[in-house]
């Protein structure tokens, strides 16, 4: 066996004085090197893969949670829509009562019109009978009802035209929740599906990673929860590295302007309700350690979205279960302007449309969230991935 002293230079022999048998020769020393050699080039590759077998799980889990997201914005819209429905059902309804009661008051104007109308058609009698006098005041009375026929026609076709405006919208309404319901169960379907795909995935990269990680200790010859702990250092070394290398947000006074050019001005962001925000942060930190769960909120398993609506409802604030809506309810800030409570969003661009996943923020640099499929509840830091996109203040 070859040791370290074998190959220190005093170790050499002496070529002019007796071979000596535990003495390498040059072609042992090469032969060892090569092969020293082989096996870091073989562990690098198989760090390599690792590093790759890192990289399928972030994109499927990137995948699942667009999928999922999508799903809850397609649920998120299904709702809207059959409250509007419900609503254009109830103002319909209510078109329809108004024109049944003009009606029927046009019915009796048009009724007392015409029994007008036959009185004057009687001028001779009425002159004979009560004089010109009597016929002034008849003809005074026939303009008054007159007007009120006008009056009535005019509001039971006003009734009439909103009564027809009021079931289209209504008819317009119920196509709409048919199709957005409709859309919801495609949406469904198709976050069933890539949940099965990361799931699966999820499970086949860990089997992949188990056994690069034998490999690994194979190589370098430790035992495998040796060689699973420095495996389990690299990466963090590496996440600590990018922690370190992304800009950290700079805490800026109220009455100055955000130093980031692309960010919401500073200058009146919305004070976070501090009872409100510990609450959150109080209820989504009794949820760690709890499973990621595409759709769910609650109360034992979670995905992003759900799990910060649930906890801005303990701290007295409705948030959608939709990433993106709840961005749009929320008031945009800057990551200056970070306080516990606010939300953090990861998407894709300058575009809030493409939000896919929420965060809590919870101070120091922390945030609280459902990452993915295989990952629960955890609070760790805010550039556990990479810098969010957006962030907003509920």
């Amino acid at each position: 066996m070859l040791t370290a002293a074998a190959f220190a230079p005093g170790a050499m022999a002496d070529p002019s004085g007796p071979a000596d048998p535990d003495t390498p020769s040059v072609s042992d020393i090469r032969a060892a090197q090569d092969q020293a050699a082989v096996a870091k080039t073989q562990v690098e590759k198989v760090q390599q893969k690792l590093a790759e077998a890192a990289a399928d799980l972030e994109a499927a889990s990137i995948r699942a949670a667009k999928a999922a997201e999508a799903w809850n914005g397609a649920r998120w819209a299904a709702e809207q829509a059959r409250t509007a429905k419900r609503a254009a059902d109830t103002e319909s309804v209510q078109a329809d009562r108004t024109m049944t009661v003009q009606k029927a008051d046009y019915r009796d104007a048009v009724i007392t019109a015409n029994a007008m109308g036959l009185e004057l058609s009687a001028v001779g009698v009425l002159v004979s009978a009560d004089g010109m006098e009597s016929l002034v005041e008849r003809s005074a009375a026939t303009d008054h009802v007159q007007a009120m026929f006008n009056q009535q026609r005019n509001e039971f076709i006003a009734a009439a035209d909103t009564a027809e405006k009021a079931s289209v919208a209504a008819t317009a309404a119920s196509d709409k929740a048919d199709r957005t319901a409709a859309d919801a169960r495609v949406k469904r379907d198709e976050a069933q599906a890539a949940a099965r795909v990361a799931t699966a995935t999820t499970a086949r990269i860990e089997r992949r990673k188990t056994r690069l990680v034998r490999t690994l200790a194979r190589l370098q010859g430790v035992s495998v929860a040796l060689a699973a702990r420095r495996q389990r250092a690299i990466e963090e070394e590496r996440r600590a590295a990018r922690v370190a290398a992304t800009p950290k947000p700079t805490p800026v006074r109220n009455d100055t302007p955000s130093p980031e050019p692309n960010e919401p001005d500073a200058a009146d962001p919305p004070p976070a309700p501090s009872n409100g925000a510990q609450a959150a942060i109080a209820f989504a930190r009794a949820q760690l350690g709890e499973p990621y769960r595409w759709g769910a909120s609650g109360p034992n398993a979670w995905d992003c979205s759900g799990l910060t609506a649930e906890a801005w409802a303990a701290g007295g604030k409705s948030l959608p279960h939709y990433s993106v809506a709840q961005y749009d309810v929320s008031t945009p800030i800057s990551a200056g302007q970070l306080r516990p409570g606010d939300l953090v969003f990861w998407g894709e661009g300058n575009n809030p449309g493409s939000i896919y996943h929420v965060a809590l923020y919870a101070g120091n640099g922390r945030i609280i969230h459902a990452p993915r499929t295989g990952r629960p509840v955890t609070e760790e830091s805010l550039y556990y991935w990479r810098t969010p996109d957006f962030y907003a203040r509920p």
